[in-house]
């Protein structure tokens, strides 16, 4: 009797490590995908921005942005190329201050390094309130105020972060450098999201011919508030010892890396690499 008593209290102390194991593999799945769509990302900003900007023909840029470049406008043209440079260098160094053993071996580098992308996250946001606002972009309004939005929810998960790293608050501080990369990150969403719902739906379903349709307006917003709801729902399973909500957490967060690998594929696909090649 003590015997089957053990072997149950063994199996009901192993089923939490499963589920928080599970939840933790779902979680360095997720990342891994991020960390290579985002690095093809970058490869493009600097293949492409990065080469017409050397060969002094900013005006290319117009093949892909609405608003772009404009002969004679210096301080906007050089806001938005500000903007294209921090965007590659942030869209490099979040992963990095995400990975835990490089924070732990080389904490120093860590911290100025954190310091460095809080401060590019706050000039790449006022940058692209400016762009946005005086430039414009696709989509129209929904867009504009969808941008607008998620470049102040930028500014202040970056202040906040900044500020419970040092009051030494630094769990709180994960959370919120956790959101700012995320918020961030939404251009990049917002492409391998709508990529992935133009693959699975094979077709342009709810885009729009002006670039307006009713799924446009909603990843407007979607691409960062889902990515943001999707982080509360892991760090609440995450605090939790409930087995069956880390369970349903890992699987969400494995559909959901599913979904996003397939619009990384479609966007280096169907958006970036053509733009290398071409």
């Amino acid at each position: 009797m003590t015997t089957m008593i053990h072997n149950s209290d063994e199996r009901a102390r192993t089923k939490p490590n499963r589920a928080a194991q599970a939840l933790k593999a779902a979680a360095i799945f997720w990342f891994s995908t991020a960390v290579v769509g985002q690095a093809l990302f970058v490869v493009y900003i600097v293949g492409f921005y990065g080469a017409a900007a050397v060969a002094r023909q900013p005006e290319r840029w117009n093949d892909v942005l609405v608003g772009g470049y404009v002969a004679g406008g210096l301080i906007g043209n050089l806001i938005l190329a500000a903007h294209l440079l921090m965007a590659a260098i942030i869209t490099v160094g979040g992963p990095l201050q995400l990975i835990p053993q490089l924070r732990s071996r080389t904490l120093p580098l860590h911290r100025w390094m954190g310091r460095a992308y809080i401060v590019t996250a706050i000039l790449i946001s006022l940058a692209g309130l400016y762009m946005v606002w005086t430039r414009g972009t696709a989509g129209g309004d929904a867009m504009r105020v969808g941008i607008s939005i998620n470049g102040v929810l930028i500014l202040i998960a970056a202040v906040m972060a900044w500020r419970h790293a040092a009051a030494r608050r630094i769990d709180r501080h994960r959370r919120w450098a956790m959101a700012t990369f995320l918020l961030v990150s939404g251009v990049w969403f917002f492409r391998v999201g709508l990529l992935a719902w133009i693959m699975i739906n094979q077709g342009p379903v709810g885009v729009g011919d002006d670039f307006d349709g009713p799924f446009v307006r909603f990843w407007a917003y979607g691409c960062y508030l889902v990515p943001l709801a999707v982080l509360m729902l892991y760090l609440r399973a995450q605090d939790r010892r409930s087995r069956l909500g880390k369970a349903l957490t890992a699987a969400l967060l494995t559909v959901v890396t599913l979904v996003m690998a397939v619009g990384v594929v479609g966007a280096a696909m169907g958006m970036w690499l053509p733009h290398l090649v071409g």
